[in-house]
C-alpha cells in the first residue's frame, strides 16, 4: 500500500477540487468535502491502473514537505492521504469502439493528461456510480 497526498482548493462558488502532485494530471472534485474525498479516493487508483497499462512508471509518494511547496499547494484548503492498494492486478483488454471515438477519446485524455486506459477507466467507474 502507498499513502498519496491529496490536495483539496475551493473557490468561493465552486465545488471541492482535488489534486495530485504526485499526478498532474489526475485531479476531482465534488460538491461537498465528502464527496471530494470519496471521488479522489476513486479517481487515483484508476488513474495509476491506466498508468500501469501504459507501462507509465509510478511515483513514490512525494512527502509532506515537497507536497507543501509543489506548485498546486498554492491557495490550498486542506492536505490528506489517499491510500492506494497494489494487490489488485492490471488486466489488458481488448475493446471494439469507432475510429472517430477513439482519436475523440485520445484527444480528450491527453488535452486533460490523462492516458487513454486511465481515462477510459474513469469513465466506466463513473458511469456504473
Amino acid at each position: 500500500m502507498r499513502n498519496y497526498i491529496a490536495i483539496l482548493h475551493k473557490d468561493k462558488d465552486s465545488d471541492f477540487g482535488v489534486s495530485f502532485p504526485d499526478f498532474p494530471g489526475c485531479i476531482t472534485a465534488g460538491s461537498t468535502l465528502d464527496e471530494a474525498k470519496d471521488m479522489a479516493r476513486e479517481v487515483l487508483p484508476f488513474h495509476i491502473e491506466g498508468l500501469q497499462a501504459d507501462g507509465e512508471p509510478i511515483p513514490e509518494p512525494m512527502s509532506l514537505d515537497d507536497a507543501l511547496l509543489h506548485k498546486f499547494a498554492e491557495g490550498a484548503q486542506a492536505f490528506f492521504l489517499v491510500e492506494v492498494q497494489r494487490d489488485d492486478p492490471i488486466v489488458r483488454a481488448n475493446i471494439t469502439v469507432p475510429k472517430g471515438m477513439l482519436e475523440r477519446i485520445d484527444r480528450y485524455a491527453k488535452a486533460h493528461h490523462l492516458s487513454r486506459s486511465a481515462f477510459l477507466a474513469q469513465a466506466a467507474q463513473q458511469a456504473m456510480r
